[in-house]
């Protein structure tokens, strides 16, 4: 209880596109197509998190207080990075199980350090 799930390494792509590793896309229910809210992460950690926008707009969660846009699951489980976080091709997110709303992007941080020491940790490209 309260620890954390690593899904693995997602490389941003050449137009700013990350994979949603399998797992995490079938946990979270995304479906290519559908509607997604992009949520700022913690300073500490950085990065962002994606959910579906159906159930964070259902909830009364205060996580549509950290909202930075919203977009769209593109075909083959992939998102276009928010334009907020600044990432760069080639650059590396830790995709991390988060709440039951968001699944996270993480590019530091505790869980970033540790993870780093693992190389058998997958890593998903686009």
């Amino acid at each position: 209880k309260g620890g954390k799930w690593v899904f693995g390494w997602c490389v941003v792509g050449s137009v700013g596109e990350i994979c949603i590793p399998p797992e995490a896309f079938a946990e979270y229910g995304f479906r290519p197509g559908e509607s997604v809210l992009y949520l700022r992460s913690s300073r500490r950690s950085g990065g962002f998190s994606v959910g579906r926008q159906e159930k964070l707009s259902a909830s009364s969660t205060p996580l549509l207080r950290r909202s930075i846009g919203q977009g769209v699951i593109l075909a083959e489980e992939r998102i276009a990075v928010p334009p907020e976080v600044g990432a760069l091709p080639g650059q590396r997110f830790l995709a991390v199980r988060g709440s039951g709303y968001a699944v996270l992007f993480l590019t530091g941080g505790p869980i970033y350090e540790h993870a780093l020491k693992h190389p058998e940790i997958e890593t998903f490209k686009p």
